[in-house]
């Protein structure tokens, strides 16, 4: 951001990927679970929704920057962890801003919970899609229930499935994120096995792996310390494989690992390039050391 943008955020701020070239802007503050074992991102914050005046205050004030700049962001995203969660008279008053004050904007992208999507009506979806709301990113991480109770996820396997259906049916495309070993050493068969099912059941139009990271300070992390065995750089991309490998999908599905925390970055469209990168990651695992484990990101 320039050093006068004319809004301040409540750091810190995060998005997808993909959204890195958007405007953000804050719906709400923080993560409503919050509770994610492996997660730090919200933690130093209290959940709550802005004021529909002040988001609609600063999404005038940013317009008016762009006007003066002689530019014009192509998307916007809405932060923070699951700005889905507000209340829909509010995003529909914050969309209805948007395209008034960006009417060139192409999407509007938003993180949910599946709590968040299965909240919301069919016909709040549909009308938020019909206002701009283009994309949806979900962190579903895993498909095993058991993988999901333990890392205090508030959802299971089959809520999500649900919410995700009721997303797409409403006609806003879902990115689904899955995290390679996140059940560790004991879960990872079914971690794999389950995932694979979950997501062949979804067919998001994108999907991305995470790395798990045990970043000090979370449960995750008190949790490997005593002892909870973590995969190795080999067993992370066995699992990569084999949830690829696994999934059956009825649409084409964009999939991409360009996130930080992977080290073996690969993409394609799937089910087309299925094959290929399975193939790939085969050959990788066969030349992955024995006994190695992810180096920690610098960011982290």
């Amino acid at each position: 951001m320039y050093w006068n943008f004319p809004i301040a955020y409540e750091e810190p701020v995060f998005r997808p990927p993909s959204e890195g070239k958007s405007l953000l802007i804050q719906q709400t503050i923080g993560c409503s679970n919050n509770k994610c074992t492996y997660c730090n991102m919200y933690r130093s914050k209290t959940y709550r929704v802005r004021k529909d005046e002040d988001v609609l205050a600063d999404i005038v004030k940013v317009a008016e920057y762009y006007d003066k700049m002689g530019t014009v962001p192509s998307k916007i995203f809405l932060c923070d962890g699951d700005a889905l969660g507000a209340p829909t008279e509010s995003l529909v008053k914050s969309l209805k801003q948007i395209a008034i004050s960006f009417p060139k904007v192409k999407r509007v992208g938003i993180y949910a919970t599946a709590e968040n999507m299965l909240e919301k009506t069919s016909e709040e979806l549909e009308l938020l899609k019909s206002l701009g709301l283009g994309i949806a990113y979900l962190g579903m991480e895993s498909g095993c229930d058991k993988v999901l109770h333990l890392t205090v996820k508030g959802n299971n396997s089959s809520e999500m499935i649900e919410a995700s259906k009721k997303v797409i049916s409403a006609g806003i495309e879902l990115s689904v994120i899955a995290m390679l070993g996140l059940g560790g050493k004991k879960l990872t068969e079914s971690h794999v096995l389950e995932t694979a099912k979950a997501l062949s059941a979804i067919s998001p139009h994108y999907l991305s792996f995470l790395t798990t990271i045990p970043v000090p300070g979370t449960p995750y992390h008190r949790m490997v310390e005593r002892g909870f065995e973590m995969l190795t750089v080999k067993d992370l991309i066995g699992e990569m494989r084999d949830i690829l490998k696994n999934c059956q999908f009825s649409r084409d599905v964009l999939f991409r690992t360009n996130h930080v925390s992977n080290m073996y970055p690969v993409g394609g469209v799937l089910p087309a390039d299925q094959e290929r990168i399975v193939n790939l990651l085969e050959s990788w695992y066969e030349e992955a050391p024995l006994g190695t484990y992810p180096p920690k990101p610098a960011h982290m």
